[in-house]
């Protein structure tokens, strides 16, 4: 008996080594692709940070980064205006992914193709189209002195205010996407289960329906933080100079003086930065959830 178990044992070790190297050799032209088209562009982001303007091995930009506070401000600038971006998001697109998940899936879908309507369109154009609805002279501010809400014409354009209500309007699909799926994926029956061992409707659905849904709430919140952190059209557009992002500092310093080596290290450390924020997340609520998956 021995004597059989010994080549079968060989021979299924020898088929699963075969089925994994076939499997990566599958899977070796999308893991070329991501290196050419990721891996070697970040590594010449690096490179190209250490270059002094004479071409030469130097820390000057990252010297710079530290000692002038304007560098400061912009980053705090980028990151509080990403944080409340996701924030709104989550107030706005929570109740409205709620409502679709509870809706027949027929009727669901069709409310769906509003929540996707957005992405049919240019973002150059739903950001002018906000810069005509809040400007001094527009929709808004005519409608709210109409109905008398107020005298006077808001400053809702050029502004922060602005700029959140036209991050918020184009992140708020990123959100609900991830979020719509996870709750539909919950098993109804957890809930009646709930409700036979005595809990209300409230008290059933912060303690079961909204622990199901973080995973999906997490993974939609990581992706319009991290996307905002980049974003750029919009708050140029609509922050009117007066709010100013990473993103615009790397364009000013390649158009206007061509300094590729401070636009690069700007982005080595916003890059760094996203990466140790979404570090420390994946301590605290776990990878998997970071990820949308169910811990």
């Amino acid at each position: 008996m021995p004597t059989t178990q010994a080549p079968n044992a060989a021979l299924l070790h020898r088929d699963g080594v075969r089925e994994h190297w076939t499997l990566f050799s599958l899977g070796l032209p999308a893991l070329l692709l991501v290196f050419v088209m990721l891996v070697v562009p970040i590594g010449w982001l690096f490179w190209l940070s250490f270059l002094s303007d004479a071409g030469a091995f130097s820390l000057e930009h990252y010297r710079r980064l530290a000692s002038q506070a304007s560098y400061a401000r912009i980053f705090r600038t980028t990151f509080e205006v990403s944080l409340i971006t996701t924030g709104l998001c989550v107030l706005l697109g929570y109740p409205l992914a709620y409502l679709l998940a509870q809706l027949p899936r027929r009727i669901a879908a069709l409310c769906m193709i509003a929540v996707l309507l957005p992405f049919w369109t240019s973002v150059l154009v739903r950001t002018y189209a906000w810069l005509v609805l809040l400007q001094r002279q527009g929709i808004v501010n005519d409608w709210g002195m109409g109905l008398g809400l107020w005298q006077e014409p808001l400053p809702l354009v050029h502004n922060l205010a602005g700029t959140l209500i036209g991050m918020t309007h184009i992140m708020l699909p990123y959100l609900i996407l991830p979020l719509y799926g996870s709750m539909r994926a919950i098993d109804g029956d957890y809930l009646k289960a709930a409700a036979n061992l005595g809990a209300s409707p409230s008290r059933a659905f912060w303690s079961v329906y909204l622990p199901l849904s973080l995973p999906g709430l997490v993974a939609g919140a990581t992706i319009v933080f991290i996307l905002c952190l980049g974003f750029y059209i919009t708050p140029a557009l609509l922050g009117g100079g007066r709010v100013i992002l990473v993103s615009m500092r790397i364009a000013t310093d390649i158009e206007l003086f061509f300094n590729w080596g401070a636009a690069s290290a700007l982005g080595v450390v916003l890059l760094v930065l996203t990466v140790a924020l979404l570090f420390a997340a994946s301590r605290l609520v776990g990878f998997d959830r970071l990820a949308g998956g169910a811990k």
